[in-house]
């Protein structure tokens, strides 16, 4: 893999930021390899670590504008490419950690290991979160789905930090009283993923 300087780095991205698919080409075949090693260090999964590198590359297109030309390239990839191997880590962590309770529940329990059922639950929270205002909605999807910042989300949705914290506390305790009535395994979702 070539070498590339920092100035011919920087002109690339000024053009990158314009548009330009042959600039964004030049940076994919410059650091794709590296990207690719660099997940497959964390994710140890081929597929993963491709994935990981489309999805990179894809948010640095969908974001072309928001690039400064003085800050490096390269640590800006890398940076999106960790915070996604995070996302990644998070969400396995907690699937596993619910499947492993779900292992432990008493077998003399049938209708306690039918209702602990991760795709039931997860249909009940995307309804019920679908039944919220339109702007707790939002600010909950982009908090807990979307892995965004009280402060990032403020500034996206132009309200302000306070009204954020208001929205999702009142989308928490809404989601936790209906999934307590729904049945026990509700509360028990509740914990792992919403939090």
């Amino acid at each position: 893999m070539g070498q590339i300087g920092n100035n011919d780095e920087g002109l690339l991205v000024k053009r990158l930021k314009s548009g330009d698919l042959n600039a964004f080409n030049q940076l994919f075949h410059l650091y794709s390899s590296r990207l690719y090693h660099f997940g497959y260090g964390y994710l140890k999964s081929k597929a993963e670590a491709e994935e990981l590198v489309q999805e990179t590359f894809c948010r640095i297109w969908e974001h072309k504008n928001d690039l400064k030309e003085e800050f490096q390239f390269k640590s800006y990839l890398f940076t999106i490419a960790f915070n996604q191997i995070k996302k990644q880590f998070r969400s396995k962590a907690l699937l596993n950690k619910y499947m492993a309770l779900v292992a432990s529940v008493s077998t003399e329990d049938a209708q306690t290991q039918d209702d602990v059922n991760y795709p039931s639950l997860k249909k009940l929270v995307d309804r019920l979160v679908d039944e919220m205002p339109e702007k707790r909605k939002a600010v909950f999807i982009k908090s807990r789905y979307e892995g965004k910042s009280a402060i990032d989300i403020a500034s996206e949705m132009n309200i302000s930090k306070s009204t954020v914290e208001n929205h999702l506390n009142q989308a928490l305790r809404y989601l936790r009283n209906n999934l307590r009535e729904e049945h026990v395994a509700g509360g028990l979702f509740f914990f792992l993923f919403l939090q």
